[in-house]
């Protein structure tokens, strides 16, 4: 799976000198996160409580990035109806100006936008000492919780991508449904 190998270098540094305490496990509490449009504008995380949310993290060169914002893009259309919201963020460096090119190309029905990558890491609580694999994806469910997260290099992203996001998107859209665990808890490396 890629890495993201596009933060800047400050970011990274910044990163290696925090120090190495491992992402809260799902669930808890969403943090706000506002994504910066092309038109300008913003959209923040919070508009959408009441509906069950993807938030996905992106490269837009990652094949595999692309390959779940293809995906998604299925998974927004069956079920935007029963109030899915899909949305996503590329943080690569350059994103805002490799973004065009990109919802050309796979002209998502959400909302993507751009963000510098270590606000990405933040609101995941990525490990500082571990590399990041794209994408990075989180279920928020109906109340503003994170449910479950995955980054690329979890077996949830392999031959079954397809059937587990269903699968997560699903649990998120059942009334009254209880909180659960991710079954890939973030790793130390």
């Amino acid at each position: 799976m890629a890495t993201l190998r596009s933060i800047s270098a400050g970011a990274v540094l910044l990163l290696a000198l925090l120090p190495a305490a491992g992402a809260a496990e799902p669930p808890r509490k969403a943090p706000d996160y506002t994504i910066n449009l092309l038109d300008g504008k913003t959209l923040q995380l919070s508009q959408y409580k009441g509906h069950a949310v993807v938030m996905a993290f992106i490269l837009t060169t990652c094949s595999h990035c692309q390959k779940t914002v293809g995906l998604l893009s299925k998974d927004q259309q069956e079920f935007g109806p029963r109030g899915l919201q899909v949305l996503a963020s590329v943080i690569e460096r350059g994103g805002q100006n490799a973004l065009p090119l990109f919802l050309r190309n796979f002209k998502p029905p959400f909302p993507i936008g751009y963000n510098e990558g270590d606000t990405a890491l933040t609101f995941m609580q990525h490990p500082a000492s571990k590399v990041p694999f794209m994408p990075l994806v989180a279920f928020i469910d109906r109340a503003g919780n994170i449910r479950a997260q995955y980054e690329g290099d979890d077996p949830f992203f392999g031959d079954q991508i397809e059937q587990n996001l269903r699968r997560e998107i699903e649990a998120l859209l059942q009334p009254g449904a209880p909180a659960k665990k991710s079954t890939a808890a973030p790793k130390n490396r």
